[in-house]
């Protein structure tokens, strides 16, 4: 009997069949539908599992690596590659795998791989983090070793303006700022590392323009179809794939006692060697365990007693270079910039470098503190770290959207009335002035010193400050022989005339003085305990007045103040 009619046979028995035979069909259908329903689920699921992804494909090793150490190692690769979505939506997405697959079968593919079909983050990144929702402020802290011979210890601590919020209820702040409003930019490089031109919009539909006045680009030339929006993947571009730099790497192991921070040089060998590029993988680890070597050669006497200690920083400085270097795809830490930070690639600087100008000659803002507090650097041995928040009024000069690209041109004696300013521009971080974290560095892609942005700078630029001493007092106070100078050396940083006067109160007047400020007068000629300045000043203020001086203005008041 032929195979057909068997197969015919079976599925269309005789009537007058046993019952099983009967009904042999009908389970065999079932059986093979609930294999057909099931085994597709499973491959389906399997196909969207970071095993499939991470360990298939030869050219995905190296994300794979990177991927299992990430904070979304408990995400599966689908949800961002594909987005959470309906199966028929995330189907027809997964058709991009068609291609994908012939380019793999066929070798039309380059090293390094570069992802082009990513979906946007409205379907991925926003399914799980709403940038909505408020977020408080957070703390990191940045370890790091220098490359002397003791490894010396500090610690960089931040204050992250996290920030969230809404922009249509006007409560939108910090970093989130940027995805909650409406940004557009453009970007002529494949890695949108060069931006030339940012567009902001208002609330009301209209829109300010920043461009790179050092560029040459002119946006007259721009296609609205050319312009992307800013949203979670343009800084946040490798938070699951982050191939860290061999100085990041060596710091993290040290801080986490992979590799002995005792060990003397370790820190300079370790990243040393980490920094060359190699040939191959065996060369490399060649070289890596030449470390030993080195410390049996030349520090003999530290290697007899310590030899595991040094076997042990080798081995985790081999296994840092297998996870940050591949050689076969072509990738290492150079190859992905990370846009999350300003060190090690443009990252924020692509638009924050102080050399984007509006049409008024007003930059993006650069400051430090607007998307995290003045960097706080703590050394090994310091015992309390302190870290200040800032929340108070600025001067006038500081309101200026170029004021960091000027700032080491303007310093002058009122500075001191908020800030200690010894070693100005130094690193010795004996004062806010002198901050190792800022003027230890080279900022490599900021525009601090951008030729044109310097010509428009010159011409903002406020008068010098004159070199002003508090008198000293002769005889009674009054506001003409001593008050009205000590107000102007000591207070009208902040409180002088305009509107970034806090609470409104102008102290560069006598008239204004005794206005007070918008919540009425702060003077009470004669009744210095009811006079909100003295109260405020018998208190933790921005700019204290000596005791000395506190008490001459307590005199004051309570003669009257008298203006002659």
């Amino acid at each position: 009997m032929k195979l057909r009619e068997r197969v015919t046979k079976f599925f269309f028995p005789d009537p007058n069949s046993k019952l099983w035979i009967l009904i042999l069909p009908y389970i065999t259908i079932l059986v093979f539908v609930l294999a057909s329903v099931f085994g597709g689920i499973h491959t389906w699921e399997y196909t969207n599992s970071p095993k499939f992804c991470g360990t298939t494909c030869h050219t995905m090793p190296p994300q794979n690596t990177v991927y299992k150490e990430s904070p979304h190692s408990n995400v599966t690769c689908e949800e961002c590659h594909i987005g959470r979505a309906s199966f028929m939506d995330q189907a027809i997405r997964k058709t991009q795998g068609i291609k994908e697959t012939y380019y793999e079968i066929f070798k039309l593919y380059e090293y390094p791989i570069r992802a082009k079909a990513l979906r946007p983050s409205l379907d991925t990144c926003e399914k799980c983090h709403r940038p909505e929702t408020f977020s408080d402020d957070s703390l990191r802290r940045i370890f790091h070793f220098e490359d002397d011979r003791e490894n010396t210890a500090s610690s960089i601590y931040l204050i992250m303006k996290t920030g969230g919020g809404d922009a249509r209820e006007g409560n939108a702040r910090g970093i989130h700022w940027h995805i909650t409003s409406k940004v557009m930019y453009y970007s002529d490089d494949e890695l949108s590392q060069t931006i030339p031109y940012v567009r902001v919009y208002n609330d009301d539909g209209t829109y300010t323009e920043y461009t790179d006045i050092e560029s040459g680009f002119d946006p007259s030339t721009i296609e609205e179809s050319q312009l992307k929006p800013m949203d979670c993947v343009t800084c946040h571009n490798r938070v699951t794939h982050s191939f860290e730099t061999p100085a990041a790497s060596v710091d993290a192991s040290m801080a986490g006692g992979l590799i002995d921070p005792s060990i003397p040089l370790i820190h300079a060998k370790a990243v040393g060697v980490l920094s060359v590029q190699y040939g191959s993988r065996d060369e490399a680890m060649k070289a890596i365990a030449d470390i030993e070597e080195d410390y049996k050669r030349n520090l003999f006497d530290y290697y007899s007693q310590n030899g595991e200690k040094i076997q042990n920083a080798v081995a985790e400085i081999q296994a840092i270079y297998d996870r940050t270097v591949f050689h076969e795809q072509k990738i290492d830490w150079t190859t992905y910039p990370n846009n999350l930070g300003h060190m090690d690639a443009p990252g924020c600087f692509r638009c924050h470098d102080g050399k984007h100008l509006n049409e008024n000659e007003e930059a993006v803002r650069l400051e430090c503190n607007v998307c995290h507090a003045v960097p706080v650097v703590a050394e090994a041995d310091d015992f309390v770290t302190n870290i200040e928040i800032s929340n108070g009024p600025e001067p006038e000069t500081h309101l200026n959207p170029n004021w960091i690209s000027m700032h080491n041109q303007v310093i002058g004696p009122s500075c001191s009335n908020c800030h200690d300013t010894s070693d100005p521009g130094g690193t010795s971080n004996t004062s806010f002035c002198s901050n190792s974290a800022c003027h230890g560095n080279v900022f490599t892609y900021a525009g601090f010193d951008a030729p044109a942005l310097r010509e428009i700078i010159k011409d903002q630029l406020p008068p010098p400050e004159p070199a002003l001493e508090v008198p000293t007092l002769m005889g009674d106070p009054t506001y003409e022989n001593y008050i009205g100078m000590l107000f102007t050396i000591k207070c009208t940083g902040c409180h002088a005339e305009g509107d970034a006067a806090p609470e409104g109160l102008d102290l560069s007047t006598y008239r204004s003085s005794m206005n007070g400020s918008d919540n009425g007068p702060v003077i009470f000629p004669g009744d210095s305990p009811n006079s909100l300045m003295i109260i405020i000043q018998s208190e933790d203020h921005f700019a204290n007045l000596s005791d000395e001086e506190l008490q001459n203005v307590i005199d004051w008041i309570d003669a009257g103040a008298p203006e002659k």
